[in-house]
């Protein structure tokens, strides 16, 4: 199913307030025998692997207008608490019927003091920047700019409005939970709408920007073409679009059958922004680099709030900030009593909202905790204010245990923290942890803010040392380090480096120079990243490098230092992810492709090519995939066998492939993650050029 199917029926519209003479019954601890204690977990934290620069956007959250309680003042003094920096208006699928002149929401429930005057006054008081849906189901281009105009007159900072919420869900992949009343429901259409959209509000107001709704890369319906399209729906919105918006929006509610399996889909982030960052610089036209990314609607898949969404809240908006995302939003504030369970121990309502709503089941039998009673992601949130701050920059990180994640932002004061991630819902795990370009003060214990399983609120404390760490089960653990040398007079990081003359084994790198510190810089270093550590691919006194020996259709993620003549480091640049591609030319070309997916598989198929003079008897091809979530499930006109991502496929014994001949073979592919093709193949171990 559908992710966007199931939490679609979490939006009822709920009637929020207090739950009166109700009583729940306390969980029941559990008496499993303890396991043995767990080896310790390495932790890696590199300095010099910069990531992305945090906005002051970062941590977002929706409100509806169907909450009750969305413009008082002690939800927005709720709000404020936690550091919400965005919210976004007026509520997932309602504003796809939403009319804001009137505040009507025709099929849905519509909230006393809920309007946009009331929305803009809450976000007023929580400093929050405020992102508003336009009406594309059932509105109009007029009434978007009506919207944009009052905005402007009132003298609200409305600077961000996406047209649409999951309009790829209006029935036109066969599932239709997004209304929309244009006859016309295809990916081009609503195109075509957005451009519309956009030049009638921008006319209005010439500084808004304006986003386009996506698919999240891995997630239904990517990888879906409809009948009648000339592409996926990513691929065609961008096409017609890309060149009149600035961000795209996209969704993720990654599922899961269990909590410990929802907790590791946040594996899946890098390769899905990865994808979506490839499909905006291949579709949406010249000067795409300046499109955005929002994701603006996620929740895990179980314990929606106790300590796994605590969990994934944390792990999941680093990750995505880590990855360049302006913004990331956690839905909602109030959502409502769902399906109620126990969750490690701890009572879990199936409530997708931060804070209580304080109702009840429909029998009566369980009810909430007060009205506006924080659940576990409320503090995960309000931790993540303290871990990133705008104009910090996030930095590489990573463990040697898949139930320990980690990630590090470095602060402009030249502070560094560290934030611990303890998936495990029964051990408790100690933590070493080593810094790469980062020497930590030993003088003194670190800060500790620490979110335990069942905690009704964040611990502080100072607690362990710089080099290790104590991690309870089910927990997050917020490390603050202060620096042993205070870096003053060390060059400024260079600018973004940008690649040009990508071939199979190389790669120029360029880069605006940094500003030089107290010395003279002597050289510029360049690194890739290899998991959680650097490699150093040469320096250079110039701002350009070209790097050598790479491997085919591998990505590479390159960050460039500068060092200065007295041997200071500056900070890291951002990084740059290159891909490198086949051989130009080779004895053997491949073509391979996904001529028919359908969300989690695809029928695939490779055209192998003798490009040499002679022909080829015997012949084996062989290509790994770039994930461990993909696989061949069955294949035809070969003999087709996987080991682990490896794949081999295998002629018919005898079978030649002459001269200038080509042989093609198919099979059926899954994935339960993002996608990402294979870009390098070889023909009895000879790497082929690709078709």
């Amino acid at each position: 199913m559908p992710s966007a199917i199931f939490h679609r029926v979490a939006r009822g519209a709920l009637l929020l307030g207090a739950c009166a003479l109700c009583s729940v019954a306390a969980p029941t601890a559990s008496t499993a025998a303890p396991a043995a204690s767990p080896a310790p977990v390495a932790v890696t934290v590199n300095a010099q692997a910069g990531l992305a620069t945090v906005p002051d956007t970062a941590l977002g959250v929706n409100d509806a207008i169907w909450d009750t309680t969305l413009g008082t003042a002690e939800t927005s003094g709720l709000l404020k608490s936690a550091g919400v920096q965005m919210l976004r208006y007026p509520g997932g699928s309602y504003a796809d019927i939403y009319h804001w002149r009137d505040h009507t929401a025709p099929g849905g429930y519509v909230a006393p003091d809920t309007d946009f005057d009331t929305f803009m006054a809450s976000a007023g008081r929580i400093g929050a920047e405020p992102m508003i849906i336009a009406n594309y189901g059932t509105g109009t281009a007029q009434e978007a700019a009506d919207w944009v105009r009052h905005a402007k007159d009132k003298g609200y900072r409305a600077k961000y409005w996406t047209i649409g919420n999951e309009n790829y869900g209006n029935g036109h992949y066969g599932e239709p939970w997004e209304a929309d009343n244009h006859a016309d429901k295809s990916p081009a259409a609503y195109a075509a709408g957005v451009v519309a959209f956009a030049e009638a509000m921008r006319a209005v107001d010439p500084d808004i920007k304006i986003g386009a709704v996506l698919t999240t890369p891995g997630n239904w319906p990517d990888g879906l073409v409809g009948a009648g399209d000339a592409g996926t729906w990513n691929q065609e919105v961008l096409t017609r679009a890309g060149a009149h918006i600035d961000f795209v929006d996209v969704h993720w509610y990654p599922g899961g059958g269990t909590a410990a399996e929802a907790l590791t889909r946040t594996s899946h982030i890098d390769d899905a922004m990865y994808l979506l960052r490839r499909q905006i610089d291949q579709y949406a036209g010249s000067n795409a680099g300046r499109i955005k990314v929002s994701l603006t609607e996620m929740n895990v898949g179980v314990g929606q709030n106790t300590q796994p969404g605590a969990l994934f809240l944390a792990d999941a908006y680093s990750d995505l900030l880590e990855n360049g995302v302006f913004t990331v939003q956690w839905w909602n504030v109030h959502n409502g009593i769902g399906n109620v369970s126990t969750v490690a121990g701890q009572r879990d309502y199936g409530d997708f909202g931060l804070l209580s709503s304080g109702n009840c089941a429909s029998d009566g039998s369980v009810c909430e905790p007060p009205l506006n009673t924080p659940f576990a992601p409320y503090h995960a949130l309000t931790l993540m204010k303290s871990f990133v701050h705008p104009g910090d920059q996030l930095v590489r990180a990573g463990t040697d245990d898949p139930l320990v994640a980690a990630h590090a932002a470095r602060r402009p004061n030249g502070d560094l923290q560290v934030l611990l991630v303890n998936r495990d819902p029964d051990n408790e795990r100690t933590a070493t942890l080593d810094y790469r370009g980062y020497s930590p003060s030993t003088s003194t214990a670190p800060t500790v803010i620490s979110l335990g399983n069942g905690a009704p609120a964040l611990g502080t404390a100072a607690l362990g040392t710089a080099t290790e760490q104590t991690l309870a089960p089910y927990s997050l653990t917020l490390v603050t380090l202060h620096p042993a040398r205070t870096g003053v007079g060390a060059p400024g990081a260079p600018g973004a480096p940008v690649a040009g003359a990508v071939t199979d084994r190389t790669a120029t790198i360029s880069w605006p120079a940094a500003q030089p510190g107290r010395d003279p810089i002597a050289k510029y270093e360049v690194y890739r990243a290899n998991g959680a550590v650097s490699e150093q691919l040469g320096e250079t006194s110039g701002t350009s490098f070209t790097a050598r020996n790479l491997t085919p259709g591998t990505r590479y993620t390159i960050n460039v230092l500068a060092r200065d003549t007295a041997g200071r480091v500056s900070w890291s640049s951002l990084p740059l992810t290159v891909t490198t591609t086949a051989p130009a030319s080779s004895s053997c070309t491949v073509k391979f492709s996904d001529t028919n997916d359908w969300g989690n598989g695809f029928v695939g198929a490779v055209e192998v090519t003798n490009n040499g003079p002679a022909p080829v008897t015997g012949w084996t091809l062989t290509f790994t995939w770039p994930t461990g979530w993909q696989s061949v499930q069955s294949g035809w006109s070969a003999t087709w066998t996987q080991t682990g991502r490896d794949v081999r496929v295998t002629s018919d014994p005898g079978a030649t492939l002459a001269a200038g001949a080509t042989a093609t073979a198919g099979f059926v592919g899954a994935y339960s993650g993002p996608n990402v093709l294979p870009g390098a193949f070889a023909l009895n171990g000879t790497v082929c050029s690709t078709g």
